[in-house]
């Protein structure tokens, strides 16, 4: 699967995960994918949340890396790391 693919892949399978994490009052969207690490960005009140971690690592990286196998790992954007 090239890039374009993956991405277009990722996208499709966050948008199958965004209603869950909603329903606490977040949101979580799609930032970019560098060396088949997937970036996202969180929004709403997954900010400064205490289960952050685990809602990346066990839901939404869990989740991506079982649809798509191609991906190595889901990490916060850098520029939301708090």
């Amino acid at each position: 699967m090239d890039k374009d693919e993956m991405i277009i892949k990722i996208e499709q399978t966050i948008e199958k995960i965004r209603p869950y994490v909603q329903r606490d009052g977040g949101d979580v969207t799609f930032d970019h994918l560098e060396d088949g690490i997937v970036y996202v960005r969180v929004h709403g009140a997954c900010i400064g949340c205490s289960a952050l971690d685990l809602t990346i690592k066990d839901g939404i990286e869990a989740i991506i890396l079982d649809e798509i196998p191609d991906v190595k790992e889901v990490r916060l954007a850098q520029d939301q790391l708090f």
